[in-house]
């Protein structure tokens, strides 16, 4: 029975000088991690994400086309319906339906004239 408390405070004694040391060994392995990068914008300013945009009021008939649910008899009707004072106006007045707007909204924009 002695023998048995002797090893089990050995045992105590080596995981309590040991114990500290791991700690120092985490400490110092997270330190040495480099700093994460500063983030980037999550979303990118108006303006820059317009410039990516077709826009209704001043595209050709050939750019309309490339858009997807725009093919020549509706890219007429929106070249015919210009100016557009906004995008939604092709799905109020009927030119496009729900289904082909919502594919092509993201990708449009109705600039006016001198802005």
């Amino acid at each position: 029975m002695k023998l048995r408390h002797l090893v089990a405070l050995v045992l105590t004694l080596t995981l309590a000088t040991l114990a500290p040391a791991a700690t120092d060994v985490a400490r110092a392995a997270a330190a040495a991690k480099p700093a994460k990068p500063a983030a980037a914008p999550a979303t990118p300013a108006p303006a820059t994400a317009d410039a990516n945009k077709v826009d209704i009021n001043s595209a050709t008939k050939d750019q309309l086309m490339k858009l997807p649910a725009i093919g020549e008899a509706i890219a007429g009707k929106i070249i015919a319906g210009r100016p557009w004072a906004n995008k939604a106006q092709l799905l109020s007045k009927n030119v496009l339906t729900k289904a082909a707007y919502d594919k092509v909204a993201p990708l449009i924009v109705a600039k006016q004239a001198g802005k």
